[in-house]
């Protein structure tokens, strides 16, 4: 399977901000994983998928309040049981902030299970970001 983009979008609000008025890291990291999970349940159940690792969230400028961020999730890589996602994070069409979260797919008693799915990229800029996530 090709890979999928999936967007969301989230507008910051005073209670998003953290003492320098700008995009709490700690809200950002929720809407993050929030935004990886939606790309890993796309392609499975939800009560199937955790999250295992957040490889990092790498920011390149500050958000401020009244800014509309959109959240563009795929997933990248399919090993025998895990998923691995890329969210970038852009603000006024920029990027802002990027990073891979690794999910894992586990059975009714939370035991890794192959889940079956696989990803073969198209784009040349989505085969870089699959091997990034390899050498993650």
């Amino acid at each position: 399977m090709d890979i999928v983009t999936h967007s969301n979008y989230h507008l910051v609000k005073s209670e998003d901000l953290n003492h320098h008025g700008t995009l709490y890291a700690g809200r950002t990291a929720e809407w993050f994983v929030e935004s990886g999970f939606i790309a890993a349940a796309s392609l499975t159940s939800p009560e199937n998928i955790v999250c295992l690792k957040v490889h990092g969230m790498l920011f390149s400028r500050p958000v401020r309040r009244g800014e509309i961020v959109r959240f563009d999730s795929k997933i990248v890589l399919a090993g025998r049981t895990r998923l691995v996602a890329h969210i970038e994070i852009c603000a006024q069409e920029n990027p802002v902030v990027e990073g891979f979260i690794t999910f894992v797919h586990v059975d009714s008693d939370g035991k890794s299970t192959p889940h079956g799915i696989e990803i073969t990229p198209t784009r040349p800029e989505d085969i870089a970001l699959q091997e990034r996530a390899r050498a993650l």
